[in-house]
């Protein structure tokens, strides 16, 4: 897991990642102060170490003297790109532009000079300084791009006409030999301020663009069969559920990841942090899913099924449930009430999955970091609307006139199960929290509030068996400073 923080705990800004040689290669703003973007490398994608940091601002009276933004690394020809947004102070910080450093190792990074760069908004189909009624501009995070032969660049950009509070439009700029040419959008919804960190990717023969939303804090997608096509939404739009923002895709082999920064506690100024990435797919209606991490099983040191877990708590004591425990058949039920069903979890770091079939009309869902009190997360399962929200729930002892804690930290949709039952896989590492259902990643996000040490099910005048449960066991997350100091002991001998 990888945080970045220093003074605060919410240093981490928007991505980048790149893979080169088998090392994964992470850059990321630092908030607030925008002076510099990070890098820091990993093996697997999920433990990070930081390395040298690549770029710094300006000197005084340089375009980009004041703020570095959002950034994307690319391999071009043998080396690599940056194509970064910068601000200037005699600006105000009001105008972005794009500008390109370049590198040889992806560590020792060199500002590029060119004629047309940086890249600023000229007024004709995007916002600039003459048609701007925000007073500030939007004309940033660079995404490089090749499509037949051609190189373009997406942009957070700003239509000129629409609504003030919905202009916001996916921009895209060509480039050829040095020359700029800036075409029309490429998506404007005519719904949101601004489109964050834009990318595209082509898969199964269509054209996807995601892009991070402000309003809600989610990352939406669009879709198209040509890249120059009408991209257009499906029913459920959203890729990234609340909480997770500035999304950037990487191709990882044959794997398709997405990574993103969470904002703990729903919001922007708390502790952020990159949790592990997804894979990213499409159904057979085109649209998007996400799938869990392939790196998760090469993780697995231990692996105990169902019929080697022997004890299981009816952890309120309701006198109207009751559970019957066969070897790979367990079978709960309260009948009125809640009750929580739960076993002790074999490490604080694990994948617990299986089938579950479900009776009547009650309702159900899973638990985590349950404590003896009946503190803990709480993940309710809708499979009649589609719905699975998951909450801290539990005593809050700094209050006595609302002396509970009910938190709803997120929540995701799926389309209804017809069906009675359903597989899921749950994954806790560390403050990491990921469900699955029916291979379909639906709750990914980052949270701190629990520890306790139960897992289990809970009831609610419903029936619910479970087959084929398997818990795996994963490694402790490795702490990026512990990581860090010991390699600079190791430099050290």
């Amino acid at each position: 897991m990888y945080s970045g923080s220093g003074f605060s705990d919410w240093e981490i800004g928007d991505i980048t990642v790149i893979i080169h040689n088998d090392v994964y290669h992470l850059f990321h703003l630092i908030i607030p102060n925008h002076d510099y973007i990070a890098h820091a490398t990993s093996i697997d994608g999920i433990s990070w170490r930081r390395v040298n940091n690549a770029l710094f601002v300006g000197n005084p009276g340089e375009w980009d003297d004041d703020m570095l933004w959002t950034m994307h690394v690319c391999e071009v020809n043998g080396r690599f790109e940056m194509y970064y947004t910068g601000l200037q102070r005699r600006d105000r910080g009001g105008i972005s532009r794009i500008g390109l450093a370049v590198s040889d190792n992806l560590i020792d990074w060199k500002k590029k000079k060119k004629v047309n760069f940086p890249i600023e908004s000229k007024g004709i189909f995007y916002e600039a300084s003459n048609t701007n009624p925000r007073k500030w501009i939007s004309f940033r995070d660079p995404f490089r791009f090749e499509h037949e032969g051609e190189v373009y660049l997406l942009i957070c950009a700003r239509s000129t006409t629409g609504p003030v509070s919905r202009r916001g439009c996916v921009g895209i700029v060509k480039i050829t030999n040095d020359i700029v040419e800036r075409l029309p959008p490429l998506l404007y919804p005519m719904v949101y301020d601004d489109i964050e960190c834009p990318c595209i990717f082509q898969l199964h023969n269509r054209f996807y663009l995601i892009g991070s939303i402000r309003e809600d804090i989610k990352v939406r997608y669009w879709s198209a069969a040509a890249f120059f096509g009408d991209y257009q939404s499906f029913d459920l739009d959203i890729l990234l559920p609340q909480g997770n923002y500035a999304a950037r895709i990487v191709q990882d082999g044959n794997h398709l990841l997405v990574y993103n920064f969470f904002y703990a506690y729903g919001k922007i100024d708390a502790l952020r942090v990159l949790p592990p990435p997804k894979e990213i797919d499409a159904d057979e209606n085109g649209r998007l899913i996400l799938k869990t991490y392939y790196r998760w099983e090469e993780m697995v040191t231990k692996t105990i099924q169902q019929c080697a877990i022997k004890e299981i708590e009816h952890l309120l004591s309701n006198p109207a449930s009751s559970s019957s425990l066969e070897p790979d058949h367990w079978r709960f039920e309260s009948k009125r009430g809640y009750e929580i069903f739960c076993f002790e979890k074999p490490s604080t770091s694990y994948i617990w999955e299986g089938l579950l079939t479900v009776e009547g009309m009650g309702k159900l869902g899973l638990v985590c970091d349950i404590d003896k009190y009946g503190n803990g997360y709480f993940i309710s399962i809708d499979m009649l609307h589609g719905l699975v929200e998951i909450r801290a729930w539990g005593f809050n002892p700094l209050n006595n006139r609302q002396n509970f804690i009910f938190n709803n930290i997120q929540s995701g949709f799926f389309y209804a199960i017809r069906k009675n039952t359903f597989y899921f896989k749950l994954i806790r590492y560390g403050h990491y929290i990921e469900l699955s259902i029916n291979d379909i990643v639906i709750l990914t996000l980052m949270d701190y509030t629990y520890s306790g040490s139960g897992i289990g099910l809970y009831s609610a005048s419903s029936v619910i068996a479970l087959q084929n449960s398997i818990v795996k066991i994963l490694p402790d997350p490795v702490d990026e400073y512990a990581s860090q100091k010991k390699e600079m002991d190791e430099l050290k001998k």
